[in-house]
């Protein structure tokens, strides 16, 4: 935790995936490590854990879901064991067909056990039936590249609940998020404004959405359904956000988001556009305590995590067209 860090700002600890120190960890808001995957001996024989760049809690807050996205693979971690309890993909093997991935995004955990993922450089999302390597539905196809959802999607990068049922993708190409349901039904769609690369859209609010521009001088934006612009922390180059690409909002109000590549992640207080709290060093990477490398992923501990704030009013998979 950096000088100057308000550990009242968080509601509790953190998880982290520190992507190019190849690990996840689990800080507390006054900075120390409390859990980290893998440790010496929590990988089998020939078992990998490479470039985790996302990793959410799920909803039975015993397991942890992460994507290797530049591994293609997606994990299931059992917390309390330290050990890989599931696995969908073959490490370094890009591919469309069976138990294949290529570019596995911000792999989401549903309350049923089924696994909901956006496949990024396939151009589709995925619903992976619970514990198995079945895909239940797919929408978008390998080479569409292009938006006209829900049959095409241009590189989505993200696909998070929303609350009664609906989903938010984000597109890469074109600039897109989309409201959609497990059935297919388009909500609507809209541009994020002045956002050249969006980046894992999350709702925040009463038709209140929030993104991140993962670029040089990276931007935090809230918006709402039509595309009209709320609040956004764009701060000049001397403190600017280097590739952020996760954002998320804190009881509190304020806001936590992983800022890639400065090598940090930080909370903003919203009402003053001010830093108040940061673990890292701005533009310095390591894998010393209170240093990170490339942070690509954030969630919070139970009971305050993304699937924690969704259970309930994300949806199940069950009924009509299931």
């Amino acid at each position: 935790m950096q000088p100057g860090s308000n550990p009242n700002v968080l509601p509790g600890d953190v998880l982290i995936a520190d992507k190019l120190n190849n690990r996840l960890i689990i800080l507390d808001p006054q900075g120390r490590i409390r859990w980290q995957f893998p440790r010496p001996g929590d990988l089998a024989r020939g078992q990998t854990f490479l470039v985790p760049d996302d990793a959410f809690f799920a909803p039975n807050g015993r397991d942890i879901i992460a994507t290797e996205e530049d591994n293609f693979v997606i994990r299931v971690i059992d917390v309390a064991t330290h050990r890989v309890v599931y696995q969908y993909g073959k490490p370094g093997v890009a591919g469309s067909g069976p138990n294949r991935l290529w570019n596995p995004d911000d792999a989401m955990m549903l309350p049923g056990g089924e696994i909901l993922t956006a496949d990024i450089k396939n151009q589709r999302i995925l619903l992976i039936g619970a514990g198995k390597h079945t895909i239940l539905r797919q929408w978008g196809v390998p080479g569409g590249g292009y938006h006209q959802p829900p049959t095409r999607y241009g590189a989505p990068n993200g696909v998070f609940p929303a609350g009664g049922g609906r989903y938010l993708v984000t597109e890469i190409r074109g600039d897109w998020v989309d409201a959609i349901d497990l059935h297919g039904h388009v909500y609507w769609t809209a541009h994020p404004p002045g956002i050249a690369y969006p980046s894992d859209t999350n709702r925040i609010g009463v038709d209140r959405y929030i993104t991140v521009d993962y670029s040089a001088a990276g931007q935090i934006l809230i918006f709402n359904s039509a595309g009209h612009p709320i609040w956004r922390y764009h701060p000049p180059a001397s403190a600017a956000l280097d590739h952020p690409s996760l954002a998320l909002p804190l009881p509190n109000g304020d806001i936590v988001c992983n800022d890639d590549m400065n090598h940090r992640v930080i909370v903003v207080d919203p009402h003053t556009d001010r830093v108040v709290w940061q673990y890292g060093h701005t533009g310095v990477p390591g894998r010393a305590p209170g240093y990170l490398n490339n942070p690509d992923g954030i969630d919070l501990v139970p009971p305050h995590t993304l699937a924690d704030n969704t259970t309930g009013t994300a949806g199940r998979t069950s009924g009509p067209g299931h």
